[in-house]
């Protein structure tokens, strides 16, 4: 059996032990190679870094869209690792001859200063495309005249990844033993690393968009017209801190992985609620209340107001449940990534890349006491919050999700 069939095998197993608890809830499914398809997301946008990790103390820059390595050894990764996917690019090389670097997928945060483990694309002149470890995966011939700009388009599903550049086919080969991790870009700019990369853009397949940047399909107000205080700005889904209702989906999740931007305002507070009934219920300390889910907590944890809280209280955190550690949360007006997996009453949340939360009922018995199905909520504070890259997929099922 292959390992992608295994953890494929391996996630059906667990859906199966906890149907008791999720019978009514869809079924999320991993990818099928040959209908696959999924949320489509610009990875790289403005001037930020946001939702990128630099490490090892390497130096790159965001400029309207294009990273730029400048300088130093070491890699910048995404937020998110990625299982299958279709990832279009452009790069382009700076020094005249003997340019080296690196694009990495399904690769770990392991090693220094690169990882160790996981694969990568080669763009070292000569070898641009290659796979070192993964036998068939070269070409030559297809990259264009040293200055300008070249087109990678990477698909990985399973154990097989297909490589076209400049729209001609360069391999499609099986081999591939990581089912997932991170994507990133090596920075090696001593040796002939600095490198422009621009127009990045993934496409997560086996996952499900719950927002289309348009409307409110797969949301709909909590007793009162969503219209009151949520809004569709500029592509984002927009919480305005009107009086009004917190954003219910209208379908139930049992075990998942959901992905999600957020952005505050000062002072800022929402969360997002997990598996609760349709009346919203979050809190739940005795086996005598009603059944509830509970809360991630989106916060702007520097504003003043907010100093002195319970552990449990900042932003990542679930919340009466158990604190975020470290705590990463970005100033307003900056966009965080995170990431809620939840299979059974185990969950992990990451936070701008990092895991924060990694809980279960034996180390936290208040999750014994909370529902492992139901609805999926944007709450409503009173202020100003805004969300985008809404996404669903199966449950991550090793422990550590990342």
């Amino acid at each position: 059996m292959s390992q992608f069939a295994g953890r494929l095998f391996h996630w059906l197993c667990v859906v199966c032990c906890v149907m008791r608890g999720v019978a009514d809830a869809p079924l999320l499914r991993a990818a099928d190679p040959e209908t696959a398809s999924g949320p489509t997301y610009n990875l790289l946008e403005g001037n930020s870094l946001e939702g990128w990790t630099a490490e090892n103390g390497c130096d790159v820059a965001v400029d309207y869209g294009v990273l730029l390595l400048k300088g130093g050894d070491g890699w910048v990764r995404s937020d998110h690792t990625y299982a299958d996917f279709k990832l279009h690019l452009e790069w382009k090389a700076l020094q005249k001859a003997n340019y080296d670097a690196g694009i990495f997928i399904r690769t770990p945060r392991e090693g220094k200063p690169f990882p160790e483990h996981g694969y990568q694309i080669n763009l070292l002149q000569g070898k641009e495309g290659n796979i070192g470890n993964l036998p068939g995966a070269t070409s030559t011939g297809l990259v264009k005249p040293v200055g300008e700009w070249n087109t990678f388009d990477i698909t990985v599903v399973g154990e097989t990844v297909t490589l076209d550049i400049n729209g001609k086919r360069a391999y499609s080969v099986p081999g591939l033993k990581v089912a997932a991790g991170y994507i990133g870009f090596q920075v090696e700019v001593p040796l002939g690393g600095k490198f422009m990369i621009r127009k990045v853009q993934i496409t997560e397949l086996g996952a499900k968009s719950l927002f289309n940047g348009n409307d409110l399909t797969h949301w709909e107000g909590a007793g009162k017209p969503a219209e009151a205080c949520w809004e569709v700005q500029e592509g984002l889904l927009t919480c305005t801190g009107k009086p009004g209702p917190w954003l219910k989906s209208k379908e139930e999740y049992g075990d998942f992985n959901l992905r999600l931007d957020y952005q505050v305002s000062d002072g800022g507070n929402s969360g997002v609620y997990v598996r609760v009934p349709a009346d919203g219920k979050h809190h739940r300390q005795e086996e005598t209340e009603p059944p509830a889910g509970f809360e991630v907590q989106i916060l702007d944890d520097a504003a003043a107001q907010y100093r002195d809280l319970k552990d449990y209280q900042y932003s990542a955190s679930v919340y009466d449940i158990a604190g975020a550690k470290p705590h990463l949360s970005k100033g307003p007006g900056r966009w965080n990534t995170l990431e809620i997996n939840c299979l059974g009453q185990h969950v992990i949340v990451t936070h701008n890349g990092t895991v924060v939360v990694d809980a279960d009922e034996e180390h936290f018995p208040l999750l014994k006491l909370r529902s492992t199905k139901g609805f999926l909520g944007l709450q409503n504070h009173s202020t100003l919050v805004k969300f985008r890259n809404v996404r669903i997929a199966p449950a991550m099922g090793a422990r550590g999700g990342n």
